[in-house]
């Protein structure tokens, strides 16, 4: 008794070709993806505007801008957790910009050394 593999399945080297042609046209297509992503510049505000951070795709941290209405010499705890909040902020961004960015070329599929 034979299988029968519904249409499009099975299909031998030729198919394996096909699939390997996909495989390496999405590696290609994440690899430009992620040069543009790395390239990209984010600002991000914390503290109601009194801190802004500038990062870069690769997450490398630019500039820092303070308020000076921000900076109290008798309250550093509150401008130490607004430049915390601020650049946990931008990283999330950039993370999240990736992860969107790059779902639209891979779906969700993810393969171990692929990208």
């Amino acid at each position: 008794m034979k299988a029968r593999l519904p249409q499009g399945m099975g299909g031998g080297p030729q198919n394996m070709n096909h699939v390997i042609r996909q495989a390496q046209k999405m590696r290609e297509d994440a690899e430009a993806l992620q040069a543009d992503l790395d390239e990209r510049e984010y600002e991000v505000s914390a503290g109601g505007g009194m801190v802004t951070v500038k990062i870069k795709g690769t997450k490398e941290i630019l500039d820092i801008a303070i308020s000076p209405d921000v900076i109290d010499p008798e309250d550093p705890e509150t401008l130490q957790d607004i430049l915390i909040a601020a650049m946990n902020e931008a990283i999330r961004k950039v993370e999240d910009t990736n992860s969107a960015e790059m779902e639209k070329i891979t779906g969700s599929l993810s393969i171990p050394g692929l990208f």
